[in-house]
């Protein structure tokens, strides 16, 4: 079993809440269209034998707009997504695609090898590939009949 801590930004946290209940508590006539001021992409984690992967949703950008570090046991995907804006004579109806910056980390487990860390960014998906150290992998043991 794998155990990545998720660390969330607390001023994104901060954010949602706020708007929930200034949101809930508008009547539904006043009430604005998000603004796009910001995103956090959806992650999958997979537990594999030999590796953890993790793949991000990040439709829409660039391989220059993302970022991927690793600080001591920390490993931060950052970026920045951006559309360009309308005409200025023209107003969103509804506007649920968001654009902005985003950070998410995750602290690693003791059993990742911190320098087998690949990334491969392909038609909006990001993967990191997380190879696990080699005394902690699976091992087999063949049983014999006599």
């Amino acid at each position: 079993m794998t155990y990545l801590t998720v660390r969330p930004s607390s001023r994104n946290i901060a954010r949602t809440f706020d708007s929930f209940f200034n949101d809930f508590f508008r009547p539904i006539s006043s009430r604005r269209f998000s603004n796009g001021s910001g995103f956090s992409p959806r992650v999958d984690i997979v537990d594999g034998k030999d590796d953890v992967r993790l793949t991000f949703e990040l439709p829409g950008m660039k391989k220059d707009d993302i970022k991927v570090s690793l600080n001591d046991d920390v490993l931060t995907v950052s970026g920045e997504r951006v559309f360009k804006q309308e005409k200025d004579e023209d107003s969103y109806v509804s506007r649920e695609i968001h654009s902005g910056s985003f950070s998410r980390s995750f602290t690693l487990p003791d059993y990742v090898n911190r320098d087998k860390i690949k990334a491969d960014y392909k038609n909006g998906l990001l993967e990191l590939t997380l190879a696990k150290l080699e005394e902690v992998k699976p091992k087999e043991i063949e049983v014999k009949v006599s």
